[in-house]
């Protein structure tokens, strides 16, 4: 129950008892929650209190509301285990199939367009360099989770454009360029800002938390072969650790 005396927000109370009862399935995934009138009565504490509770469980993505019918319990989010992730997760050359990833664009583009790419791929700065663009989805359940930008030099992959969209596995695109096959990956995670390029494909508004993924993958002789950017929305997704001594 709510303890009036605590020195814990009444409404951050709530956010705890409410987030409890799903963990516990007592509220269940896409049925109705109380009205904010019920919460009021149940628990004695005011309209603006529940409000604020309610509104922060919409934006942690725990939530959401249905127009003219009330609150709902949302899908719970989807895990981004750190022992499991790798670089490779949402790689195009790692893909078994990469045509049959959600694919909502492919277009070339230089270096010049993202001058970050000369020094991720250590290629001279004053060198223009062509790179195949891919942009994807990251689609489970029907639901959008994470979009997905890749970068692959067409130096080295010149076909890659047409492979994808010929629906070539992987195999096949890195035939005889054994010396290229991904081999090692190093990545970076931090917190973003949906742009609003971005929205249409994750669908929610700008501003909204991104956890954002940058996987740098490289040959066993060490050349980097691919840069993949990841955008995870952060209210659909969480992270997890295990860890032993």
């Amino acid at each position: 129950m709510i303890n009036k005396f605590s020195n814990i927000p009444l409404y951050s109370q709530l956010k705890d008892l409410i987030i409890e009862k799903i963990e516990k399935g007592i509220y269940k995934e896409d049925t109705k929650i109380p009205s904010e009138d019920e919460f009021c009565r149940l628990y004695e504490i005011s309209r603006p209190t529940v409000r604020q509770a309610i509104s922060e469980l919409v934006n942690g993505g725990y939530l959401y509301k249905a127009r003219g019918k009330g609150t709902y319990v949302a899908k719970p989010k989807y895990k981004i285990s750190l022992n499991d992730y790798t670089g490779f997760t949402d790689s195009i050359l790692e893909s078994k199939v990469p045509g049959s990833r959600n694919i909502i664009n492919i277009c070339q583009i230089d270096s010049n367009q993202v001058p970050k790419l000369s020094d991720i791929f250590n290629f001279p700065g004053s060198h223009k360099s062509l790179f195949t663009k891919v942009e994807y989805l990251t689609v489970i359940d029907n639901e959008v989770f994470a979009l997905n930008v890749s970068y692959l030099p067409m130096s080295l992959f010149p076909d890659i454009d047409s492979d994808i969209r010929n629906n070539k596995p992987s195999y096949e695109i890195l035939k005889g360029k054994y010396a290229l096959v991904p081999s090692k990956s190093s990545s970076t995670l931090e917190i973003v800002y949906t742009e609003q390029s971005e929205t249409q494909f994750l669908k929610i508004q700008p501003g909204q938390p991104l956890i954002k993924i940058d996987n740098t993958l490289y040959s066993k002789s060490a050349q980097v072969v691919e840069y993949i950017v990841s955008k995870y929305r952060a209210d659909k997704c969480k992270l997890t650790f295990n860890h032993s001594r």
